[in-house]
């Protein structure tokens, strides 16, 4: 898929998500939230739901939450421009309370179908609902700083996932604010991972069709890894 047909698929996605009325949450909304960023971006993030602010505006993170979120991609010299941003819930739900099983379950196609355009190296989720998605069965206070593999049926098919709290909740957790500086300093490193085994499963799969005349020995492809970073980690560039 080419930039432009990439950028053609979200947009439409988008579209898409602004007129969607799968669930309750589309009778009470201002502006559906379909999510943004640069369509060629390596680093899906991954909210919970629009707030108040994302609802008037129709783009996420853009209250105090995404302020914090700011913060922290700027610790690794990143801007919310180099990611792309969505959620799981595309529209805010009343009062700002949890997503409920069914909305969560009527927008899930549109953020598989987002992952799967995007064909992310990493995936972050931010918070609870977010990490359950990608990371069912475990608790946020024990995952955040971590990482596993997607499963393909997210749309995130060769992606790892590294959690995280969410921006809002460490608003009002000192510690977990403390903890998501922590964290958001591996993510370089955790995208460097991820595109040395993506670039290894490649060459595998390139191998794997490719008949080897008897007098030719396989070969293999070099791990990007052993060759010297250009840049430090701290500050790596999404491509």
């Amino acid at each position: 898929m080419t930039p432009a047909e990439r950028r053609a698929a979200l947009e439409a996605i988008a579209v898409e998500v602004r007129e969607c009325t799968r669930c309750r949450l589309s009778e009470t909304r201002t502006n559906a939230v379909p999510g943004e960023g640069d369509p060629n971006t390596e680093v899906l993030l991954v909210g919970e739901g629009p707030g108040m602010n994302e609802d008037r505006d129709g783009r996420p993170f853009i209250g105090r939450a995404g302020g914090l979120l700011e913060r922290l991609l700027g610790r690794i010299g990143w801007q919310r421009e180099d990611v792309f941003i969505t959620n799981v819930v595309k529209c805010r739900p009343p009062d700002n309370r949890d997503p409920e099983p069914d909305e969560m379950a009527a927008c899930a196609p549109y953020l598989q179908r987002q992952a799967a355009i995007l064909d992310p190296s990493v995936v972050v989720t931010l918070g609870r609902f977010s990490m359950a998605t990608f990371m069912p069965g475990v608790r946020i206070s024990q995952a955040h700083g971590t990482t596993r593999s997607a499963d393909p049926a997210t749309g995130a098919r060769d992606a790892t996932v590294f959690a995280m709290y969410h921006p809002a909740y460490a608003l009002r957790n000192p510690a977990a604010e403390r903890d998501s500086f922590e964290d958001v300093a591996r993510i370089p490193g955790v995208l460097l991972e991820s595109r040395t085994r993506r670039e290894a499963n490649r060459a595998t799969a390139l191998a794997a069709r490719r008949p080897v005349p008897a007098h030719e020995p396989p070969t293999t492809s070099p791990s990007i890894m052993s060759q010297a970073p250009a840049e430090d980690t701290d500050q790596l560039t999404i491509f």
